[in-house]
């Protein structure tokens, strides 16, 4: 009898997992889906840039790495809806789940201003990163177009994060589809000239990019005022009430997301200026192959979304077995994708680099070459960069922000960008060095972050 009671509680607890894990894929799929279609967004911008020329693909690698960054630290605040979302929806305070996600729009407002003050000046900030004059001033025009995507582009995520609270992934999915296929019609048309258009190269591709973020965010709006399960929540009625309070907790608890998340993307950031100052041929190659692990960055960052949202609910319900569950089975989903990534990167390098280059142009063979000894290195931090992010957001879905950002800071700026810096000049290793300075900031911040959800207890985070 005992033996028998053994067997069902083993069988009852594996299936508890199964569920579990099926219940991260159900929502992290879609998730990590739409995060793949929104990449292919500027995968396809890089694409048909490259087409243009050298000089062109690194100018748009530059002005895209600033905007990227300024994007990635404004999303960084508004996930702060998305814990405070889940564990309000966990508790059954329905209310609060609109008042965040309409605070939430509003703090899209009051740091998209700001910001694009900022980007207009992308051609001095350049020129005093030491880029040459001709890069730079071409990189500045292409974000004078670029910048105008930031606020719809920060509000569809505000949305996104209340459709994913709600468990209601799929027209995540479906919404950024559709904007990629609007993003490479209009990229095409605008920057050779089809049909007639004119010919507009580096300003059609920035354009085109914020024609489609208008489009993304007007759709998954529609969707969410119409909905019959989510209109009832009104997230634009009263829209011009405030509430400070609820304001205040998103920036507390966002802009510590939005630090690590600018300390990460700033290391990616840092090492393509660094590249810039080894050459145009390595830089070129530097932002396809961090293309590409961009690319394969958005699966684990999906899952990571789902963990946040499963750690939340669960902490809402005050079931600590529940956020021990979600956390695992998050973790062991990203690092598992991530060491099949790495074996794509070892094994066809030359395929994946030359997909974004022109056979026609005569530094095709060296953009390859060195994109390929990027890839040997980025298939290594593959498997740390999905463990890192992974950590990154179940500590978000327990609310826990400012501890994990000071890791990232020391992880990726302490330590990566230090190291990348060493190797690449003081060492002489060039590219190869930045490479490996970038992955010893994953790989301190995965450690980090791991160790201290398995402590979650101990440390009083639940």
């Amino acid at each position: 009898m005992a033996s028998l009671a053994s067997d069902r509680a083993a069988q009852n607890g594996a299936a508890v997992w199964i569920r579990e894990i099926r219940a991260t894929l159900v929502l992290g799929l879609p998730i990590a889906g739409a995060q793949l279609a929104q990449m292919a967004i500027n995968t396809t911008d890089v694409l048909m840039i490259g087409h243009l020329g050298t000089e062109p693909l690194a100018a748009s690698v530059l002005a895209f790495n600033l905007y990227i960054l300024i994007w990635l630290f404004g999303s960084g605040l508004i996930q702060a809806v998305m814990p405070i979302a889940a564990r309000a929806r966990g508790e059954k305070r329905m209310r609060d789940v609109r008042r965040s996600v309409r605070m939430g729009l509003w703090v899209v407002i009051a740091y998209s201003v700001p910001a694009m003050v900022l980007m207009w000046q992308t051609e001095a900030i350049l020129l005093w990163l030491g880029q040459k004059p001709e890069i730079a001033h071409t990189a500045g025009l292409y974000m004078h177009y670029l910048q105008w995507a930031l606020p719809p582009s920060l509000a569809t995520m505000g949305i996104r994060n209340f459709v994913s609270v709600m468990e209601m992934t799929q027209v995540l999915l479906w919404t950024t589809l559709a904007g990629a296929a609007v993003n490479a019609f209009f990229d095409y048309v605008l920057i050779f000239g089809a049909f007639g258009a004119p010919r507009l190269e580096l300003a059609g591709a920035g354009i085109a990019s914020t024609a489609t973020a208008t489009a993304t965010f007007a759709l998954i709006l529609a969707y969410t005022l119409r909905h019959r399960r989510l209109r009832r929540f009104a997230i634009l009625g009263r829209f011009w009430r405030s509430d400070w309070s609820v304001f205040f907790q998103i920036v507390k608890l966002g802009w510590p997301i939005g630090l690590m998340i600018l300390a990460e993307v700033g290391l990616f950031a840092g090492s393509a200026a660094m590249m810039g100052w080894i050459g145009t041929v390595p830089l070129a190659a530097h932002g396809i192959a961090l293309q590409c692990s961009s690319i394969t960055f958005m699966v684990p960052l999906g899952f990571g979304v789902a963990g946040t949202i499963r750690i939340g609910l669960a902490h809402g319900r005050g079931d600590h077995d529940g956020i021990a569950r979600a956390g695992w089975t998050t973790l062991a989903l990203s690092v598992g994708f991530m060491l099949c990534a790495a074996i794509v990167f070892w094994t066809i390098p030359e395929v994946l680099i030359g997909a974004f280059t022109n056979d026609d142009n005569p530094d095709t063979p060296a953009v390859i070459a060195a994109g390929v000894s990027f890839l040997a290195v980025a298939a290594v931090f593959q498997i740390f960069d999905g463990a890192q992010v992974a950590a990154g957001n179940i500590l978000r879905g327990l609310s826990d922000t400012r501890v994990p950002m000071l890791i990232a800071v020391a992880g990726y700026w302490g330590c990566g960008m230090s190291l990348a810096y060493m190797l690449a000049f003081w060492a002489g290793w060039g590219g190869v060095g930045l490479w490996w300075g970038l992955a010893s900031g994953l790989a301190f911040v995965s450690v980090a972050a791991i160790w201290r959800f398995a402590w979650r207890e101990r440390l009083g985070l639940v």
